[in-house]
């Protein structure tokens, strides 16, 4: 987290807690798509362990868009 700054732990949490979307990987890691505070229409992504609590990695993903929920 030191090289993301604008990510908390508070943040991850309230993404994996209520997620615009999840989905699972083929390895179980579970990702999880939130809106990003910080930057109107782009999203931060959480990828978690396969107890979808301990917290793998986060990041803002630039190519995730609303459409992909479909």
């Amino acid at each position: 987290m030191q090289k993301r700054p604008y990510l908390t732990i508070e943040l991850c949490a309230s993404i994996i807690a209520n997620p615009v979307k999840r989905e699972v990987q083929p390895d179980g890691r579970i990702r999880f798509w939130g809106n990003d505070p910080e930057r109107e229409g782009k999203y931060i992504r959480v990828v978690t362990e396969k107890d979808g609590e301990t917290i793998h990695n986060a990041l803002r993903d630039r190519g995730f868009k609303i459409e992909d929920m479909a």
